[in-house]
């Protein structure tokens, strides 16, 4: 999943507002964000296998250390304790930052072919729904824009220019899904990290400037 990790930022905003949206789009892809170094270090591996599934050609075949359970479940406890930490939140802002990068999890095994390791790289698994194109798009919309009315319902402001920000990155799932396969492993992985930081950047403007909440 790409796109579709970004409603749970938008969703996440109903559990404490107090966390900046901005935050949010880095811890679902949290996982992520560690894999593209791990991948351009060559710790982690992905190989580009044209056809692999019916919408990438990314064999994700070692990445033990950033998608497996176990380590999904340490890398939430460890954006539990930074965010708490370095944006002195309560705990409940820390408990929603943690879900958000759990949530990467849970969602890339409704999407992945069983390449998602339980601990080590080892019992994989994954539902595959990258296999049915139509509908891992529609799920992926239903994610994003799901999570965005949540959002709104918060009574955010910038609701079009929001909206308009989805669309934009809808179409780059588009294109993901039904384009040329990515040169290298190395190229897959600095295009992923380069997007995740724009999409971050984009939220932040996008949401204008932070309210005031009390930690709890």
């Amino acid at each position: 999943m790409f796109v579709g990790h970004y409603g749970v930022s938008f969703a996440a905003k109903k559990g404490d507002a107090s966390v900046p949206l901005w935050v949010l789009f880095v811890a679902v892809q949290l996982l992520d964000f560690a894999w593209a170094p791990l991948v351009l270090l060559g710790v982690e591996k992905v190989r580009i296998v044209p056809g692999f599934t019916r919408t990438n050609a990314l064999d994700l075949y070692y990445m033990p250390y950033t998608h497996s359970l176990v380590a999904a479940i340490l890398w939430s406890a460890a954006a539990f304790a930074l965010y708490r930490l370095a944006a002195r939140g309560g705990n409940t802002a820390g408990l929603v930052v943690a879900a958000a990068v759990f949530s990467h999890w849970v969602l890339d095994l409704v999407v992945h072919v069983p390449d998602l390791p339980l601990y080590d790289d080892t019992t994989k698994v994954g539902l595959g729904l990258w296999n049915w194109p139509a509908t891992a798009l529609g799920l992926e919309a239903a994610a994003l824009f799901g999570g965005m009315w949540l959002y709104f319902r918060t009574g955010a402001a910038r609701r079009i220019p929001m909206v308009g920000f989805g669309f934009v990155m809808l179409a780059i799932q588009v294109y993901v899904f039904f384009g040329p396969p990515p040169a290298s492993d190395k190229s897959v992985a600095g295009t992923a990290l380069a997007a995740y930081v724009v999409f971050a950047v984009a939220v932040r403007l996008l949401e204008g400037p932070r309210r005031k909440a009390r930690a709890v």
